[in-house]
């Protein structure tokens, strides 16, 4: 236990000193000899605890978000019973952790590498979540894997565009445009069983395929098929709805 707690210390250390040096010099500040030497390390302790830059890099990421929302007072878990409201405060956080934490968020968005960071993962995660709330309250009217997609690709890119401002000439009021833009394309206007007029077709795919998990009576080699009915239904709707 006592060497756990050491090794748990240690990689604090070297995340602390490396949060430091990124804040201090930018991305270029953080290599694993610099920050071995700020840990007060040698540079294969930074191989033996991350394995390479790139480790490192994802955990200064997780470190450094752990830290932030921790600052916010926010939990992952928390809701406020409204998921349109949920989702706006979640893209809120998203865009100011961006703006606080200019160079990590670049290395983190503009890596060529194939999969995303682990943090990036776990921001997606998080994004699902608050999407399938949405769906489940009747309010998508695109399918949900295409909602976590454009609301990814608009909170992503209205922090980068932000940050490629000069500090003093950033529009802040394109964060709240970007969101209502978004909104409007993938939401109803108000959940489904509460219109008056006929519900569209796709809101009501959407909000059924929520639910397919928990339908009584069905295997789930049955389950996986009426998904894959629905997954196609959704596909031919939204080709259709294209202009």
């Amino acid at each position: 236990m006592h060497h756990a707690g050491l090794g748990h210390d240690v990689r604090s250390t070297v995340l602390d000193a490396a949060a430091r040096l990124l804040r201090e010099h930018g991305a270029r500040g953080v290599t694993t000899r610099g920050v071995a030497h700020a840990a007060g390390l040698q540079a294969p302790a930074i191989y033996r605890l991350f394995g390479d830059k790139d480790g490192l890099i994802e955990a200064l990421a997780e470190h450094v978000m752990a830290t932030y929302v921790a600052s916010k007072a926010v939990s992952a878990g928390e809701t406020s019973g409204d998921p349109v409201a949920d989702l706006r405060a979640g893209w809120q956080l998203h865009v100011e952790f961006g703006l606080a934490n200019p160079e990590l968020y670049a290395l983190l968005n503009t890596s060529r590498r194939s999969e995303p960071s682990p943090a990036t993962a776990a921001g997606i995660q998080v994004l699902r979540t608050l999407v399938r709330r949405l769906a489940a309250a009747g309010l998508l009217r695109v399918d949900e894997r295409r909602a976590v997609t454009m609301i990814h690709a608009a909170g992503t890119g209205t922090v980068l565009a932000l940050l490629g401002m000069p500090a003093e000439e950033r529009d802040f009021d394109l964060s709240h445009a970007m969101f209502d833009a978004v909104v409007n394309q993938i939401l109803v206007a108000a959940p489904a069983p509460q219109n008056t007029a006929a519900p569209d077709m796709t809101t009501v795919a959407v909000t059924f395929g929520t639910m397919v998990s928990d339908l009584p009576a069905l295997s789930g080699a049955e389950r996986a098929l009426m998904a894959e009915w629905l997954s196609r239904s959704l596909a031919r709707l939204q080709t259709r709805e294209v202009p």
